[in-house]
């Protein structure tokens, strides 16, 4: 058993996404629990009529733990555990936090590569590179800006390769 751990950890992909991707995806994670937390701004004014404060105080203890387990811990170790590396045959992913889920895409099977940045990694000059295939699209997330520029034309590069070796 600890023979097949070494092996698995030796060929942990080499590349890390940037570390700025902790606090974008905090910031993310943020802008999707403040709904909630603002749900329980007409709850509290209308507590006096409903007379259901414990229902009111589990709300805001449920908020408050989500906030607290999405945004802090979370960003970070999906940061940590988040791997890739680029090469001429294919593109190796790994990640995940509870379950690891690894893919290894073939360059002979990529239809196209484009670099996607919504506001947030805008702000903090990142972008995600999306590799679509016929069957689905995988995406590199938080990637620098010059990073996810070289990723795509090396993928793009790698991918005309292929195509003419076949």
């Amino acid at each position: 058993m600890a023979a097949f751990f070494i092996y698995i950890h030796m060929n942990t992909p080499s590349q890390r996404i940037d570390a700025k991707a902790v606090k974008a995806w905090r910031i993310s994670g943020s802008l999707y629990i403040l709904p909630f937390a603002l749900g329980f701004i007409p709850l509290y004014i209308f507590v006096d009529e409903i007379q259901s404060v414990p229902f009111i105080e589990l709300y805001a203890m449920v908020v408050v733990l989500l906030f607290f387990m999405l945004v802090f811990p979370l960003s970070k170790i999906r940061w940590q555990r988040w791997h890739y590396e680029i090469n001429e045959q294919e593109i190796d992913l790994l990640r995940g936090i509870i379950v690891k889920k690894r893919t290894l895409i073939p360059m002979n099977r990529i239809q196209h590569v484009d670099n996607r940045q919504g506001p947030i990694y805008k702000a903090f000059k990142l972008s995600s590179v999306s590799v679509s295939t016929a069957a689905t699209t995988h995406e590199i997330p938080a990637l620098d800006d010059e990073t996810a520029e070289q990723v795509r034309h090396n993928i793009s590069a790698f991918v005309t390769q292929a195509k003419e070796d076949v």
